[in-house]
């Protein structure tokens, strides 16, 4: 076996991973196994649904909250976009604190954290308490968006884990498309009040779930980590391999040296990083946010109105995650992505058409359709492939030693990209409505070329297959 000092000095002992050398693991399962593996999954992605629940809260709410606590629109601005800065503070701390917690800890804080959140909105008569319950909400969520993610893959067969692993996504969209719906009939306090209940689901179903049996392996404790993992699987199903391998990797990456933000870029993890900072660059400053703020406007101006709008894409997005979800197995992850971004790449196009053609006042019964086509073609695409896949990819491609820096780095990545996109886009609108499009478009047009280039198939292959490829 490698030492320390083999590993520190630079000897070859262990570049190349001892579990590349051994024949591919059959994970087994029963249907008692799956039922476990489903529950487990079903009670993490409720936190996905706060999460959606989160976002989706400040356009339904935004009239009843400024009339009644006579707020301005700059500062209803602030209200929306805290919830980004928190999100950032809590996408920097979730990796140290999911690996310190363990995976089940992380979500059951970051669920006490937004029910303070939703507490403080709810009983809020001023901006302070409304911005101070709005940053716990982004918190709590910005360590969801790495730690639900992450829990999934690493409870899941690798048959399954892209279709559950997408649940992530597909839950997140619902809890935006349900905040739309309640909030069409609802106060803005009552809707505070249900953004307590995933909260609440995922605390109570959290004592009835295993917690992460990689998790457990790594901190050592060894009798939990079999008993989970035989949980996972099934009472009658013989686990010795999976254990045998998860332990190996275990044991090989615990000679490795403490991990710093600068190890990151060290050639034996440098792919991963590119691969999964850049699928979270591609996925922001592609325009999502841009394209969603500007949604509503665009509905409008075809005639319909924004609650009905703000409705009919959130469910659209429902309906294709679901769909994208049930082939992300079957496909892979790469072809998924190249067709979204594609898709998306038209959706831009379309859009920033219509655009063009109304600043020349050509063909003005053309240009609503150009516009809502293309709107909804950009989020149908984007919800097929690259609003699910990158974050299945991150939390497939990190080796356990790194994941929770590495983890952390592209969870803030993300929420970096996600407000400089929302607070630049009305700039480059009054810059060029069909510039801003067309720009986007460009971005699309990149994405392909980096996920051809650099962006691995991990389909039907277990973590540490994955991460010994990569690494």
């Amino acid at each position: 076996m490698a030492t320390r000092q083999d590993v520190e000095k630079g000897n070859d002992t262990i570049t190349k991973p001892l579990i590349g050398q051994k024949k591919e693991v059959q994970i087994q399962s029963n249907n008692c196994g799956l039922w476990v593996v489903l529950l487990s999954t079903l009670v993490a992605v409720c936190g996905s649904f706060e999460f959606g629940s989160c976002v989706g809260y400040s356009a339904p709410a935004q009239y009843g909250i400024m009339d009644e606590l006579g707020i301005s629109y700059s500062e209803y601005s602030f209200f929306g976009s805290i919830l980004t800065i928190g999100a950032m503070i809590g996408a920097i701390t979730s990796g140290q604190i999911a690996d310190f917690i363990g995976r089940k800890g992380a979500m059951g804080m970051s669920s006490m954290i937004c029910i303070a959140g939703w507490f403080t909105v709810y009983l809020s008569f001023g901006s302070f308490s409304l911005y101070s319950g709005r940053f716990l909400l982004g918190y709590g969520i910005g360590v969801l968006s790495y730690v639900v993610p992450v829990f999934i893959a690493e409870i899941t067969p690798k048959n399954l884990r892209g279709a559950l692993a997408t649940a992530n996504q597909l839950f997140i969209v619902t809890g935006l498309f349900i905040a739309y719906v309640i909030g069409a009939i609802a106060t803005w306090r009552i809707l505070a009040l249900t953004g307590i209940v995933p909260c609440m689901v995922l605390l109570v179903g959290l004592f009835f779930i295993p917690e992460s049996p990689r998790w457990l392996a790594k901190v050592g404790n060894e009798k939990e980590f079999k008993l989970s993992l035989q949980k996972l699987r099934g009472a009658d199903v013989d686990i010795s391999e999976e254990v045998a391998e998860i332990q190996e990797y275990i044991v090989t990456h615990e000679l490795l040296p403490k991990v710093t933000i600068m190890d990151l870029l060290g050639k034996q993890n440098i792919r991963s990083v590119v691969v999964g900072v850049g699928l979270m660059v591609f996925q922001q400053f592609g325009g999502i946010n841009g394209i969603v703020f500007y949604a509503g406007q665009i509905f409008v101006s075809a005639g319909v109105p924004p609650n009905v709008g703000g409705i009919l894409y959130a469910c659209l997005q429902v309906i294709v995650t679901a769909f994208g979800g049930s082939l992300i197995d079957r496909l892979g992850r790469r072809p998924l992505l190249i067709v979204s971004a594609y898709g998306m790449l038209l959706g831009c196009l379309l859009t920033g058409t219509s655009f063009l053609l109304k600043a020349h006042q050509l063909a003005p019964n053309l240009v609503p359709i150009l516009a809502v086509t293309g709107i909804l073609v950009y989020i149908g695409f984007y919800s097929v492939g690259l609003g699910a896949i990158p974050w299945v990819i991150m939390s497939e491609i990190f080796p356990l030693h790194i994941k929770g820096t590495a983890g952390s780095l592209v969870t803030l990545v993300n929420w970096c990209g996600s407000w400089a996109v929302s607070y630049t886009f009305n700039f480059l609108m009054n810059w060029s409505s069909h510039g801003t499009f067309f720009g986007y478009a460009f971005v699309c047009a990149a994405t392909v070329v980096f996920i051809v280039m650099l962006v691995p198939e991990t389909k039907g292959r277990t973590l540490e297959e994955i991460q010994a490829s990569m690494n």
